[in-house]
């Protein structure tokens, strides 16, 4: 049987893309994969932040529509790339979230040093208000430069010394084997909450198609899945968008659920913290309604603090300093 998988032809999607085929592989032996590569908006424009471009959602879209017209059997992607504020085509759905990376960032420097070592006023590269304003908690006097641009050359600016630090995913660095050979320090949750769904992968494809949907159960992995629902419930209920500094990390051991979250007004003045947990038995037919419900109260308790409006007011923010910079 012949699948064919839409991706971005960026280095880390491509990886990416042929992990979930050799997974499948593995499961399903005479397997034969095609990639069906996808040059997305959001590639093709470097030099301006993606928030002002149409968002990370540009990167899911484009790639998302090969597999709706039928020129794709599904798509991998980034799940941290995945919108929580923009439903998937209709009659699509996230069909498999396989095994997940480290979801936390990492500080990459030339010689390693942690964030507390980094010179005073030290330039650090990152378009990531989520990472921008939990960075400067911790080192006001540091100065956040916009990066883009893939790994390859988000690393050679540093080398250059256009920045003196950059902040990565960590999962980015290790699924393309470059984490063992670049200097960095693991920025740990209390530093740096990570993103929503940051080190997973959303398989997509269309809920009508049950012997693709068959096969791709085969790579899911179930506390993944269960991390995700907690994460993306929270998310979807705050109504966050791409402007939002929003963070999310579920954990899951031991019988029980976690779920740490942040949300921050634009300049990083107010930060709004919530963590819940919850019993969950991961072999329960109602474990994930569990999570999406521990999803939602975490959510609910950053509404209560004022959630809303720093979401609301980070939107504002954001489009006035897209009209300065123009």
């Amino acid at each position: 049987m012949k699948l064919r998988i839409a991706t971005r032809g960026s280095n880390l999607a491509l990886v990416q893309t042929r992990w979930v085929g050799r997974q499948l592989r593995t499961h399903f032996p005479d397997l034969d994969i095609e990639e069906v590569h996808v040059k997305t908006t959001g590639d093709r424009i470097q030099d301006r932040p993606l928030a002002q471009v149409g968002g990370k959602g540009l990167f899911v879209s484009e790639v998302e529509a090969v597999v709706v017209r039928g020129d794709a059997d599904f798509a991998v992607h980034s799940l941290k790339d995945v919108p929580g504020d923009v439903p998937l085509a209709e009659g699509m759905a996230i069909l498999s979230v396989p095994v997940r990376e480290d979801p936390r960032d990492v500080l990459v420097t030339i010689d390693g040093v942690d964030l507390h070592s980094l010179k005073r006023g030290a330039k650090v590269g990152t378009t990531s208000r989520r990472r921008v304003v939990q960075l400067q908690r911790q080192r006001p006097d540091l100065g956040f430069v916009p990066l883009r641009g893939n790994i390859e050359t988000r690393l050679r600016k540093l080398r250059e010394g256009q920045c003196d630090a950059i902040v990565l995913a960590a999962a980015g660095l290790a699924r393309t084997g470059v984490l063992r050979e670049t200097p960095h320090v693991v920025l740990t949750p209390e530093i740096c909450l990570p993103a929503v769904g940051q080190g997973a992968l959303a398989i997509e494809g269309p809920l009508s198609d049950d012997a693709l949907r068959d096969r791709l159960r085969a790579i899911e992995h179930p506390t993944a899945r269960i991390q995700i629902t907690a994460e993306r419930a929270m998310l979807q209920k705050l109504e966050g968008n791409c402007h939002s500094s929003i963070a999310g990390h579920a954990t899951a051991g031991e019988g029980r659920l976690k779920l740490d979250a942040m949300v921050a007004s634009y300049d990083g003045d107010r930060m709004l913290s919530a963590t819940s947990d919850t019993y969950l038995d991961l072999a329960s037919p109602d474990a994930l309604a569990r999570a999406h419900a521990l999803g939602e109260e975490v959510a609910d308790h950053l509404l209560s603090q004022g959630a809303r409006d720093l979401i609301r007011q980070a939107e504002v923010e954001a489009m006035r300093a897209q009209l300065t910079s123009n």
